[in-house]
């Protein structure tokens, strides 16, 4: 058929293709808007090539770039002299701090305090500083967990010089561990494969204590390794909780998609219950539904958890003497003020006769205190420094927490914000239990205090936590960096 006889039934656009006859003026303005609608929503304007701008366009998106860089500028400049001001505040706590446990014994000066003072203050410094420059790191995240660090060292070697110092050798490797966990949050894109491999060695790890552990204050939750000393599982095992619920919850909405997520974790905590580890499984338990709410929003199913977890408590309760023996002591300590109630007690003196200001580093009693290096470090620190000081620490525990929140909020995938909620989650509500605790707000739970206590396990834990948050902090960045190169277009 000739191309001029086109019958006139087919399509208005295959006409105008085919037909060699030019379509009338009013048919080219109805068409119009049509193509540019069709375009404008094909092509969204912040993707659209430079050459296809026009002046207006060019000039509006250099003006937004440039505000959003002279911002970032100001804030940054605004940031550093905080991150510095943190990390001189550090230093100087350090030094002090340890020079004055040199000097405080009788006779010759304390080498190793002084060996202490010239390796751990200079380590605050230059990983405060100088890290973040050259690997992706969060500046004010790795400033205030360096002061927390800080002073648990410091604290820890005026009341027991070889526990700090061995303090300040975990304090090392948690670095290392740290930057080990922002490379691998950073790089990996694929996290399928360690999640699987992370969910059967936290398994793994949680029967150890069942077969080889030995029995402590109650619980059965400790492990004798060779050359390396006791070692608590339950503590490296929150990176394979935390690791697994970010995963199946950002890759699956519904409950069943979840399930194999909620099944692990069920299994933790259930080995955690036959260990009698009760303040660790709520820790986990807590964190669950936390990313359970903010996965999936389902406020009935998270009440339902939480009323699962009550009554699970109230079980708890009927069936662990120690239990029984902690919430009794929390209700009236001075009902056996030598035995039972005797360390509560203690601790509440301690944080009462250091008032607002202390009785000075290294001064008070804190070994009247059994636990003092561990879970009564809070009320060590009240005695010694005081209560002002006390607060100080809880407000960097929540400018910690706030700077996390900020961090995540920036991430572009879903299993990194879940990541990073996991991870501040597990160290804020360990954080409330410990302190709340021990000003007898609740019953004691047996948890160690994050970044302070004595002990590898929870320091090595703790600082792999903030290894992620730095991970998920470089890749929100770079995700901004490119949002900004796309503006720019």
């Amino acid at each position: 058929m000739a191309r001029g006889k086109i019958d006139t039934d087919k399509r208005e656009d295959e006409t105008a293709v085919y037909k060699p006859v030019k379509p009338k003026k009013s048919a080219v303005k109805a068409e119009a808007p049509k193509e540019e609608k069709k375009t404008e929503r094909r092509a969204p304007k912040r993707y659209e090539p430079e050459q296809q701008l026009s002046g207006r366009e060019k000039r509006e998106k250099a003006r937004v770039a440039a505000v959003a860089r002279d911002r970032r500028r100001a804030v940054s400049r605004a940031g550093d002299a905080g991150v510095t001001l943190i990390a001189l505040l550090t230093l100087v706590f350090e030094v002090l701090g340890l020079l004055l446990c040199a000097v405080k014994t009788e006779g010759a000066p304390d080498m190793q305090a002084v060996m202490l003072c010239a390796a751990v203050a200079p380590l605050g410094l230059l990983t405060t500083l100088a890290l973040p420059r050259f690997l992706p790191m969060d500046s004010l995240v790795m400033a205030l967990t360096n002061f927390l660090c800080g002073v648990g060292v410091v604290v820890l070697y005026t009341v027991s010089p070889a526990r700090g110092a061995r303090q300040a050798v975990f304090y090392a490797m948690g670095l290392a561990v740290m930057l080990v966990m922002s490379e691998i949050v950073f790089h990996v894109h694929h996290f399928r494969g360690l999640t699987l491999l992370g969910m059967v060695l936290g398994i793994g790890a949680l029967i150890l204590p069942l077969a080889f552990g030995e029995w402590n204050n109650g619980a059965k939750n400790w492990v004798q390794v060779p050359l390396l000393g006791s070692f608590q599982p339950s503590e490296i095992v929150k990176l394979s909780v935390v690791l697994a619920l970010a995963y199946f919850f950002s890759a699956h909405r519904t409950v069943w998609q979840m399930m194999p997520a909620l099944v692990f974790a069920a299994a933790c905590l259930l080995l955690l219950m036959m260990q009698r580890d009760l303040g660790t499984a709520l820790i986990y338990y807590l964190t669950t539904l936390v990313l359970f709410y903010v996965a999936c929003g389902n406020v009935p199913l998270t009440v339902v958890g939480l009323g699962g977890g009550v009554g699970a408590a109230a079980l708890g309760y009927q069936m662990f003497a120690h239990v029984k023996v902690r919430v009794a002591m929390w209700r009236n300590p001075w009902s056996d003020p030598t035995d039972k109630g005797y360390q509560i007690i203690q601790a509440l003196l301690a944080i009462g006769s250091g008032g607002l200001f202390g009785v000075g580093l290294g001064q008070g009693t804190p070994e009247k205190i059994p636990a003092y290096y561990n879970d009564f470090i809070f009320a060590v620190i009240c005695e010694q420094l005081g209560q002002v000081f006390g607060v100080l620490l809880l407000a960097v525990y929540v400018l910690l927490i706030l700077r996390g929140v900020t961090v995540v909020a920036r991430a572009r995938r879903s299993f990194e914000m879940l990541l990073g909620c996991g991870v501040l989650a597990m160290l804020g509500i360990q954080t409330f239990m410990i302190v709340a605790g021990v000003i007898k707000m609740i019953p004691l739970t047996g948890v160690t205090m994050p970044f302070l206590s004595y002990g590898g396990s929870s320091l090595l834990s703790c600082m792999a936590m903030i290894g992620i948050l730095h991970g998920a902090s470089a890749r929100a960045q770079e995700n901004l960096e490119e949002d900004i190169l796309c503006v720019k277009g």
